[in-house]
């Protein structure tokens, strides 16, 4: 090797032709290469999709809306924060970012925490930037319809930002809180109800504002918003948390697996919301499909099919096509991600959970349980007290009214009958809105555990029964019950 060596450096024109020829042969070998990919690049590169150019691309605008309000309710406003971080950091901007929260949560006097919000037992504080754009009382359906339209004539309070998107964008909008048939909640009466919603989204529609658009919404049965009247032609798809006639699930809550930290006492977040929130945060959305997500989230969010002790079934409506894109054209892109999978399933680790109705009552049982102040105690069983007996009454008026309309024989029957799979929960939403107003009248608020009995008045109105003999039911079912403090005249009616 030495003697070859020697030769090279006694014959310097030797060694320039060699040297020339090894770099003809490897520019000739990258010429070769650059036929299929412009460069060499990393294993995980190799299914790497190309970027979409920002002229293409547009602009991502996002709406977030925590529809409750009280210590109790949490996990709506977690769920919401963490939402915000997740798309902060994916690079969406704060201009182009609406939140929707009562921010009653992070400043409570029950906050072990204070000034601090948590969306998982090990979780960070997700509160720190959180912009409050609609808080307290401008936390209202009629605010998110002008802000979703970019309206700002229509607002009333708030910070004034509205999706102000062009043709070329895509929206993200995500909802958490209760929620019955045909309606959202908002801790600001009226509630949200479908059809007035839906109205929103054509209107946007035919407004050209958007060139795509995706909704997720946790609440109880959530399908009950889109089921029979969400069209396939508006660009806009949709994923819930529940089917129309199914609960949505609390977790993350005191005493389940896995727990929250020992000092809290309400529920960190909601089993449907954790689902897709922790499947973005563990991927690299540039490779992640909507439709992954939607696959992993179904999976965990019926607990591993495991619906009878806490789970229920994702559904989705609209423009199904849209589930082949990526992720980050909706929720950013964070570079730290980058080698991250695209998608994998979880391992199948059941978490406990709590029907979204019953997490208020659980929330004061626990502050109930672990009060050492006496006086303090006793005002809290009076409060789960006067709830419960509100919950009896409710539900008693309601089978009262049905039998009033129907007999004995088959007015039970009649206010839980369920319409076929694709027909909307009701034909008339003016004359639902009117049913529950009336109700709510002689019989008291229906309050966010009252909103499970909207399938009840809406089949009383498929039923043609005439308002005049519904309010004379109303009347005699609830004339000997007058609870001020929840009556509708307080706290504002739902429709």
């Amino acid at each position: 090797m030495a003697k070859q060596y020697s030769v090279f450096l006694q014959n310097p024109p030797l060694l320039f032709f060699l040297l020339l020829l090894f770099e003809a042969i490897n520019v000739g070998r990258a010429a070769r290469l650059n036929q299929w990919e412009s460069g060499i690049r990393l294993p995980i590169e190799k299914d790497e999709p190309q970027d979409i150019d920002d002229q293409q691309l547009g602009t991502t605008w996002a709406v977030l809306v925590a529809g409750s309000a009280g210590y109790g309710n949490y996990r709506h406003q977690a769920d919401v924060c963490h939402a915000y971080q997740l798309l902060r950091k994916g690079g969406l901007k704060e201009e182009n970012i609406v939140v929707f929260m009562y921010d009653d949560i992070a400043m409570h006097e029950l906050n072990p925490r204070p000034g601090v919000i948590i969306n998982n037992p090990r979780g960070h504080d997700v509160y720190a930037g959180v912009p409050k754009d609609y808080t307290g009382e401008h936390v209202t359906a009629a605010n998110l319809y002008a802000v979703l339209l970019g309206n700002k004539s229509a607002l009333s309070g708030g910070s004034g930002k509205v999706v102000d998107s062009k043709s070329n964008d895509r929206i993200f909008l995500y909802y958490s809180d209760h929620g019955g048939p045909g309606i959202l909640g908002m801790p600001n009466p009226p509630y949200l109800y479908a059809m007035d919603f839906l109205d929103v989204l054509k209107k946007k529609h035919a407004a050209g504002s958007y060139k795509e658009m995706v909704i997720y919404v946790e609440a109880c049965e959530s399908g009950s918003i889109f089921q029979g009247i969400m069209p396939k032609d508006l660009n806009i798809y949709v994923t819930t948390a529940s089917n129309a006639q199914e609960n949505s699930w609390g977790t993350y809550c005191p005493g389940m697996k896995p727990p929250p930290p020992p000092e809290y006492i309400t529920c960190l977040g909601d089993l449907y919301s954790v689902a897709w929130m922790e499947d973005s945060d563990t991927h690299n959305l540039k490779r992640e499909t909507i439709k992954q997500q939607y696959e992993t989230v179904r999976e965990r969010t019926s607990n591993f099919n495991s619906y009878t002790f806490g789970g229920s079934h994702v559904m989705e409506y609209g423009n199904t096509t849209i589930k082949a894109e990526k992720l980050y054209l909706y929720q950013g892109f964070d570079p730290a991600t980058v080698n991250f999978p695209p998608n994998e399933l979880s391992p199948e680790t059941h978490m406990e959970a709590v029907n979204q109705r019953d997490a208020d009552i659980l929330f004061l049982w626990h502050m109930y349980k672990n009060s050492e102040d006496g006086s303090k105690k006793k005002e809290t069983l009076k409060q789960i007290t006067e709830i419960m007996r509100h919950r009896i009454h409710l539900d008693g008026s309601i089978d009262l009214i049905g039998t009033l309309l129907y007999g004995p024989a088959k007015g039970s029957a009649i206010l839980k009958s369920v319409r076929e799979p694709g027909l909307p929960l009701v034909d008339d939403w003016q004359c639902l809105k009117s049913m529950v107003r009336l109700f709510e009248t002689h019989c008291g608020s229906l309050t966010q555990y009252g909103m499970k009995h909207m399938r009840a008045f809406a089949n009383i109105c498929n039923s043609g029964v005439s308002q005049s003999l519904v309010e004379e039911a109303c009347v005699a079912a609830c004339s000997a019950h007058d609870p001020l403090q929840c009556h509708p005249s307080n706290q504002g009616y739902s429709a």
